[in-house]
């Protein structure tokens, strides 16, 4: 393998892969006659280890005694499994980012599932769900969209993969957190995509951060038609109602509103549900009887808050 088609498989830029050669010693065996860099199977497997050492926050020097050093204790390697497959490139649009989003990124776009798992797990442990989902796991997944956008069917893998292992995560600390705790037999928290919306990642983070306060709730997922929304509340009588809309063409305001209006419990006794607006497809739609949270924090807070409170503004991935 060139360097070239090296650097646009692990996402970092050939510059870069250079000067691990020439600083560290962390090049390839084999060069052809022109002096070209040829990487060999254990070349790209030391290179790999690299990476995920110095996007964990390694030092780059300490990182490359510690990959050539499990490169000399392994021996001969064959044709790397996540490489084979991986037709992506690097350059996702991060920003202004912690260490850690960068490596998870990173890691995607090498289409490294171990890895990508390894950073979720660090993340939620170090920094719980909530500071995780903000700082992490939503910039990633913000940035492989954007990527994705901008080109075209390139990056669908990237999105999948990391999109899978999110929601693995998170649903992971949802069912850690429901066993842990016996839930109060009280009027859940209903949470469903607009009809017709596929994006869920969201809401999951919420349903697993409710979870984690003790809160029941009732996930009913993505594309939820209005008619089964409307049935499940009625068995239901939720304590409210979050809605979440990707997209405007996603974010019915008519239906909010009827969810809003509708009241729920036996006759004498009826009440209504607050209902949050969730989402970026809401964009700066309001009515008095709606909350629209800004985050995943002021989506928590809002459910906390009395029925008065009015956080405006969006939130999500």
């Amino acid at each position: 393998m060139t360097t070239g088609s090296l650097a646009r498989q692990v996402g970092v830029s050939p510059t870069t892969l250079r000067s691990w050669d020439r600083r560290y010693g962390l090049g390839p065996e084999t060069r052809d006659e022109g002096r070209h860099r040829r990487w060999m199977p254990g070349d790209v497997a030391m290179v790999l280890d690299m990476c995920r050492l110095t996007a964990a926050g390694i030092p780059p020097a300490e990182a490359a005694k510690a990959a050539k050093a499990r490169a000399e204790a392994d021996g001969p390697v064959g044709p790397p499994l996540a490489l084979s497959a991986s037709r992506s490139g690097s350059g996702l649009p991060l920003g202004d980012v912690r260490q850690e989003c960068r490596g998870l990124a990173r890691a995607a776009v090498r289409l490294d599932a171990v890895a990508v798992q390894e950073r979720l797990v660090a993340a939620v442990t170090a920094h719980g769900l909530v500071a995780a989902w903000e700082e992490i796991l939503a910039p990633a997944l913000q940035a492989v969209g954007r990527k994705w956008a901008s080109a075209g069917e390139r990056y669908v893998e990237v999105e999948h993969l990391l999109s899978w292992h999110v929601s693995a995560t998170i649903r992971h600390v949802y069912v850690s957190a429901a066993s842990a705790r016996r839930m109060p037999r009280s009027a859940p928290v209903l949470l469903a995509c607009m009809p017709g919306e596929q994006h869920t990642l969201p809401l999951e983070a919420l349903n697993a951060a409710l979870a984690e306060r003790g809160v029941p709730t009732l996930m009913l997922g993505a594309a939820v038609p209005a008619d089964v929304l409307e049935a499940a509340a009625d068995r239901v009588g939720p304590s409210a109602v979050v809605l979440w809309a990707q997209s405007a063409a996603t974010a019915g305001l008519a239906l909010a509103r009827h969810v809003a209006a509708a009241s729920w419990g036996v006759r004498g006794a009826r009440t209504h549900s607050r209902v949050l607006l969730t989402g970026p497809g809401w964009g700066r739609a309001a009515h008095p009887a709606l909350l629209h949270p800004p985050g995943l924090r002021e989506a928590l807070a809002a459910l906390d808050a009395p029925q008065t409170a009015h956080p405006r503004q969006s939130y999500g991935a």
